[in-house]
This record gives C-alpha cells, structure tokens and sequence, in this order.
C-alpha cells in the first residue's frame, strides 16, 4: 500500500480500501457531484486504488464548467462596455466563450477586476459612482448566499451603480436529470458536503427513494471520499437506496437557516441552461421581482446571443459523465490549460484540468495501476 502514503491516516485508508474490497460482488459505478472531490480522487489516485469493480463517474460538479456558454458572451459583451468594471472570481477569466474570453477583453483595455468576495464588488461600487459595477455571480448553493448578501447590501446603501450578472445552478434538479438521462449508468451518488452545509439534506432523501439510489453526503478530504464510497458500496451490496450523511461535523439536516432565509429573499427558483448539459428546469435562481434592478442582463440588454461552442470539445460529455478526460481526441493536444477548448480544462473544479494537471493521459486500467 505505498501510494496510500500522501493520506493523511495512512492505516485508516487501507482499512477503508480493504472494506471496500470485502464488501464488493458486483460492478457499480458511483458519481461524485462535487469538482472539490473529483480532484481529491484523481490528486490521490483513489480511483486507482479501488478495485477493478468500483468505476467512479465525474459529475458535472464544477460551478465555473456548467456556467452557459450564451452566459459567457453575455459577461464579455458588458465587460467591453467603456463605462462597465466587471468584477469576477479568477478562474472565470479564462473560460472560453464563443471566441474569446475575459482575459482577451482585459487585454484590449476593458476594467475588469479578481475580487475575492462579492462584497468587494459592493464597495468598488461605493467607492467609483461613475462607474457601473457588475458582479457576476456565478456556482451552486454553496457561493449563492454571499452573493445573495452583497446585493442586499447594496440595496441597503442605495447603490444605483451595482449589478449582478446571475447564473446560480442548483444539484438536486441536476441529479434527477442525470437519473433520467436514457443512457444513465450511475447507481449512486456522493453528494457535496458543502452544499448540504448550506442547504441541508431535505432534498436528497426524496431523490434516492424515487430514483433508487444511495445518496451518501461526503467531504473533500481523500479519507471522507473514501468513507462515502465504502458507505455506497455497502447500500449497493445490500440493496439499498438511501440518504446518508457522513460528513455530519458540517452538514446538518436543516442546513443554515439564515442562509437559507437570505437566499429565498433575494432568488427566486427559475430554469436554467447548463453548459454541455442544456436546459434543466428549476435547476437554478435568479434575481426576484423586487430585486430585479440589480440584473445586469436587464440593465445592460444583453439577450438573443449566438454562441458557438468547438465542434471537437468533448466537455459536454465529459461533465455528464458519458467520458472520461482522456476519451477526448483533443484532451491534451488541441486543448491543454493553456490552450484551452473547454471550461473544464481552465476552472480550478474542471475534470479535464485535473486529468492533465496529474497526468492522467491514459487510462489506468491500460498499465495496471493497482495499490
């Protein structure tokens, strides 16, 4: 067991890969939701180290990968604006749109800011009046309620020159769209601990019962990953489907109230398109009615975009799962962090930017990787 050497309880580990190996009968195939442990596995190489019957499948679990294309040329359209200072996270500079991206606006001369909280967005705003300032408030449930904050902390200082380019995607309606896919192999999930940290558990335990399926919420950390595998495989070996929370130092049943109170405040429940997925309905949030005057898409008229995503990109059938990285003919050659075709090669969550960051150019079955 040398790899297992970089866990941080080395005799834990083995003690949970050799339960695994125990328990199993049969070929399952388990989906992490979460980008945070797609690359805890492939860091780790725990999908390596499991036996041959354990296929993990990576979900399209990464915020910045599932952002839309159209969102994208709508970010780059205000972003070029002269009066505009758009203020995003880092790694969306370098998501691709139709044929360029932040960074290239950037360069030709448009404000464009890396803040590290929506709140600095906020007081950018404060600090320049004849400045428009646009956040684009991007992820899952788990950066929603700071994001949700910052616009009701502008409306409290009567902010005029603040907006929000929203585009919130949320797991549960994601996950019921991946069971009812007609080509669906996963049999169970591994939730993200840190969305269950915000919204709690309510929603999962309905879906593993419709769709029979182990839902087990798990952490990032490679021991908490393998705890969730060696607890879906022991649902699956015994036939059962149910929710389960293994990583309950963070999570509880009813999630964060006030983040939640915060969030039905200022959202509303919409449908919402998901890059390489399409249109989930009631998959995502945008602004209510009352906080509609922050939405920079109405502010600034950016509709009936024309997008055109690269006809060799596999990224779409990579962040559902139908592929891993490196079934795709342009992973690693066409397409590399620096040349990117995807935005799961650029975003800091993205399946194919992990595969390449670690190696990962060919399947490990091909060359025996065993523990």
């Amino acid at each position: 067991m040398r790899y297992l050497d970089e866990f941080r309880d080395p005799e834990l580990a083995a003690r949970l890969f050799d339960e695994i190996r125990r328990r199993v009968t049969r070929p399952w195939a388990l989906m992490e939701v979460c980008g945070g442990q797609t690359h805890a596995i492939i860091r780790n190489g725990i999908d390596q180290l499991l036996p041959p019957e354990i296929e993990l499948i990576h979900g399209p679990g990464c915020p910045v990968c599932v952002t839309p294309l159209e969102m994208i040329d709508k970010a780059l359209a205000i972003a070029a604006r002269p009066e505009v200072t758009f203020c995003s996270f880092g790694d969306m500079l370098r998501v691709p749109g139709s044929s360029y991206d932040l960074f290239r606006v950037k360069s030709e001369g448009g404000d464009i800011r890396i803040v590290y909280s929506p709140l600095d967005a906020v007081r950018l705003a404060q600090q320049r009046p004849d400045r428009e300032v646009v956040f684009f408030a991007i992820g899952f449930e788990t950066t929603a309620p700071a994001n949700a904050m910052a616009a009701a902390q502008a409306r409290r200082l009567g902010l005029k020159n603040f907006s929000m380019l929203v585009s919130h995607v949320l797991v549960p309606p994601a996950i019921a769209a991946i069971m009812e896919a007609p080509d669906c192999r996963v049999q169970g999930f591994l939730a993200a601990g840190h969305v269950c940290s915000v919204m709690g558990t309510n929603e999962y335990g309905p879906l593993a019962a419709r769709y029979r399926v182990p839902i087990v919420v798990t952490g990032f950390e490679p021991l908490d990953v393998l705890e969730g595998i060696r607890r879906s495989v022991i649902q699956l070996e015994e036939g059962r489907a149910e929710l389960e929370n293994s990583y309950a130092r963070a999570v509880r049943p009813e999630g964060n109230p006030a983040a939640i109170a915060m969030l039905e405040e200022i959202f509303e429940v919409s449908d919402r398109g998901w890059r390489g997925i399409g249109t989930i309905p009631r998959s995502g949030w945008r602004l209510r009615e009352s906080y509609r005057d922050l939405d920079a898409e109405a502010r600034f008229m950016v509709s009936g975009m024309r997008t055109v995503e690269s006809p060799i990109c596999r990224s779409g059938d990579v962040l559902q799962g139908r592929i891993k990285p490196h079934d795709c003919p342009a992973f690693g050659k066409a397409c590399t962090p620096r040349t990117p075709l995807g935005a799961t090669m650029v975003s800091s969550e993205g399946a194919c930017a992990a595969y390449f960051q670690y190696g990962r150019f060919i399947r490990a079955d091909s060359v025996g990787v065993t523990a």
